[in-house]
C-alpha cells in the first residue's frame, strides 16, 4: 500500500509541475541518486546504534 501511495503521490507532483509548466527540479538520473543517498541515510543512524551497542557489550 506504500508504494501506491508514493507512486499516486509522485504522479500528483508531476501532474502539478506539467500543469504549472515547471520543469522537474533534477533530471531522473540525479534524482534516482538521490534518492539512493535517502535510503542510505535512513539506515546510517540504526546501523550506528548497533554498532555502539555491540561495542560497548
Amino acid at each position: 500500500m506504500n508504494y501506491l501511495i508514493s507512486l499516486a503521490a509522485g504522479l500528483l507532483v508531476g501532474v502539478i509541475y506539467n500543469l504549472l509548466d515547471v520543469r522537474s527540479p533534477a533530471p531522473p538520473a540525479i534524482a534516482l541518486v538521490g534518492l539512493l543517498g535517502m535510503l542510505a541515510g535512513e539506515q546510517l543512524l540504526p546501523l550506528g546504534r548497533q554498532l555502539v551497542s555491540h561495542w560497548l557489550s
